[in-house]
């Protein structure tokens, strides 16, 4: 919970707590130098290189046919995982924000792994396990199915590096609301579907639209075990993050900064939806935690 302004103004009015002014300044400069360098620069660079030859080059370069089959298997493939990670991560945030059990620990380390395991291991535990000389090679031959360097492939090595998001967002904001409210629903008479949706899901609705926020994102632009599962298959397995790597590497250089503006709009978008649902958040939650003293002053009650 912020603190009231009235305090925010005494600590910097204190001498003893106030920061002399070349300090701010200095703490200042040195943040906007590297916002800018590191930040803006590059962001700019991308969409000036897109547009260097004009926009029926840009045009052309995002709508070409290999270009436009990148967009659709990058779409196709958060659509799949997101929606699988939205209920994973809203069952295992339940499971361990709510209920007690054996291995409650191991469960949250496992969530966690994907933070720990780099992309391309990731990729490369996929090919073992699928691969044609995988564990489930010679069947998945048998039965003419393909697993890796075809969209499954890249479906589940999306799901793996996005499945935290979700529960890791959710986990610790139910775990701070408790299960005062389930209960009183279930001594109510509420079953658990109940007690979910009409309980549970309108606390936690924020946090869930930021995990699946930040789930797509991390969809759309996932390289390293993509790229070792897909096969780079220009206009069947390439994603927008692999057609830019082979137009980079082909030096068309205004080609793969045109589908890279397209991932760097769909950052800004993330930035713009992840800032709102964050202001949202907050508001909702000043207004129904709001303290005695903050109640008082502001409807002040008369007593007769």
């Amino acid at each position: 919970m912020s603190h009231p302004a009235h305090m925010t103004t005494r600590f910097e009015r204190n001498l003893a707590t106030r920061e002399a002014p070349w300090v701010r300044w200095t703490l200042l400069t040195l943040s906007l130098s590297f916002f800018v360098l590191f930040l803006i620069l590059p962001l700019v660079s991308v969409f000036f290189e897109a547009l260097r030859k004009g926009w029926e080059v840009y045009l052309l370069s995002i709508t070409e046919e290999t270009a436009l089959a990148a967009i659709k298997l990058t779409v196709l493939i958060a659509f799949i995982s997101v929606p699988l990670n939205l209920v994973f991560g809203v069952a295992a945030a339940w499971l361990i924000a709510k209920h007690d059990f054996r291995g409650k620990q191991l469960l949250t380390t496992f969530i966690d792994l994907p933070f720990s395991v780099s992309p391309v291991i990731v990729g490369l535990m996929y090919m073992l396990v699928f691969g044609a000389n995988g564990w489930f090679g010679s069947w998945l031959v048998e039965h003419d199915l393909k697993v890796i360097f075809a969209v499954p492939g890249i479906v589940l090595a999306t799901i793996f590096v996005t499945f935290p998001f979700v529960a890791r967002e959710l986990i610790p904001l139910m775990q701070a609301q408790g299960r005062d409210e389930e209960e009183a629903a279930v001594v109510l008479g509420a079953n658990g579907w109940q007690t979910f949706w009409y309980v549970t899901l309108p606390n936690v609705k924020w946090g869930l639209l930021y995990g699946v926020i930040l789930s797509n994102a991390r969809a759309m632009g996932e390289f390293g075990a993509v790229s070792v599962v897909s096969g780079k298959i220009r206009g069947q397995t390439n994603t927008m993050p692999l057609h830019v790597e082979i137009l980079y590497n082909e030096y068309n250089f205004a080609a793969a900064f045109a589908v890279a503006s397209l991932l760097a709009l769909l950052a800004l978008v993330t930035l713009v939806i992840k800032t709102w649902v964050e202001h949202r958040a907050s508001s909702q939650f000043n207004a129904t935690h709001l303290v005695p003293a903050d109640i008082n002053t502001l409807s002040p009650r008369v007593v007769p």
